[in-house]
């Protein structure tokens, strides 16, 4: 076998019809793009969103809520100490590990999961439940 030799498989490469070859191929003069108007031009036609002119729906519909690009406060887990840590974990393990991107901003443990083995956490904020489970296993929770 040689490169040169190559064919597709027959039948998987149609050939391409040829548009504006008289009107007996009925594909001719207007090469079945209707009338005048942007979808008869070569260049592809108007946008998807693009309503005709009126208001589009993005525009109309009512916007609400606020969700900030920079949220203040990185959430970890019971679950996510537990797998990873043993003795201290401090904000700057937790950057090394992944769980949260920049140890400037605050760390909030919340109490997702289970916790069995004793940790010290250190954090910015704790949950009600995250508190009480991590003292309930001799652990500490110390704010930072």
């Amino acid at each position: 076998m040689k490169l040169n030799t190559l064919r597709p498989a027959k039948g998987s490469r149609p050939k391409r019809f040829k548009v504006g070859r008289g009107e007996g191929s009925g594909l001719g003069k207007t090469c079945g793009k209707g009338q005048k108007g942007a979808g008869a031009r070569k260049s592809p036609g108007i946008p998807r969103p693009f309503e005709g002119g009126q208001n589009p729906m993005v525009r109309r519909i009512p916007k609400r809520g606020f969700n900030s690009h920079f949220p203040d406060v990185q959430i970890v887990n019971l679950t996510d100490l537990e797998k990873r840590f043993t003795g201290t974990v401090t904000p700057e393990d937790m950057e090394k590990a992944g769980l949260i991107g920049k140890k400037e901003n605050l760390v909030k443990v919340l109490g997702t999961g289970k916790l069995t083995k004793a940790l010290t956490v250190k954090a910015n904020r704790f949950s009600a439940s995250a508190k009480a489970a991590i003292e309930a296993v001799g652990g500490k929770a110390e704010t930072v």
